[in-house]
């Protein structure tokens, strides 16, 4: 029998490889744009080199300064994964180092998103291996557990479920369900189109800004 507090589930693989290169040039402003603007984290940022990260999300929900069950995800992770892992905010450990982003990347693993710590960020910092945390620790993690994987988990505020598209750059993260992808895409592109619109009128001086003047007489602003 399980222990209370163990669960290990399969990867859902919702998401195609079409739709994975179709999102990987896309913005995560824009895309949270056409989300509406409604999701997505605030206090991740990225560590690695390029600042990047796409795949499919392999969740872990871990005990608070603990990382048996990272290294069970690893162990399980196809390629293409974005292990997705949230340790509850907890700052005061490291939960992925070095060696695990190694081992990670040795597998064909994306990248993590970890809502909380890492360690070695010097190193990191040099390769293109996505790891995407709230910030440092030099203390290293227990390996006891207990953990999940691939449940849903709480991510600085942003559901996550097994399966979800993962995407990352400078701006943030953000989660989509695969259901939706289609969709958002078709209006990430028309976003694309209007910035590229306005870019070229603000080039050519014919961006017509009284908008601003009409919204604050509007609001009763004398101007």
């Amino acid at each position: 029998m399980t222990p209370i507090g163990f669960s290990i589930h399969p990867t859902p693989r919702l998401v195609s490889d079409e739709q994975i290169a179709t999102f990987a040039v896309f913005a995560v402003s824009n895309i949270s744009d056409a989300m509406q603007r409604t999701s997505g984290t605030d206090h991740l940022r990225p560590f690695h080199r390029t600042g990047r990260v796409i795949g499919r999300a392999l969740t872990v929900k871990s005990a608070p300064a603990d990382n048996l069950m990272l290294h069970k995800a690893i162990q399980m992770a196809q390629p293409g994964d974005v292990i997705v892992v949230e340790t509850g905010g907890h700052m005061r450990n490291a939960v992925v180092g070095e060696l695990m982003s190694t081992a990670a990347a040795l597998k064909g693993v994306a990248g993590f998103v970890i809502d909380g710590a890492i360690r070695d960020s010097a190193v990191i910092a040099e390769k293109d291996f996505g790891v995407f945390a709230r910030g440092i620790s030099h203390r290293g993690p227990f390996k006891e557990g207990p953990g999940e994987i691939n449940v849903p988990v709480s991510i600085d505020g942003m559901l996550t479920l097994p399966g979800d598209l993962i995407i990352g750059d400078h701006d943030g993260v953000i989660a989509i369900r695969p259901n939706g992808l289609d969709r958002i895409a078709e209006q990430v592109r028309a976003i694309e189109e209007k910035e590229k619109h306005m870019l070229q009128r603000m080039a050519d001086g014919s961006l017509d800004s009284g908008w601003i003047d009409e919204t604050l007489k509007k609001k009763g602003v004398a101007l």
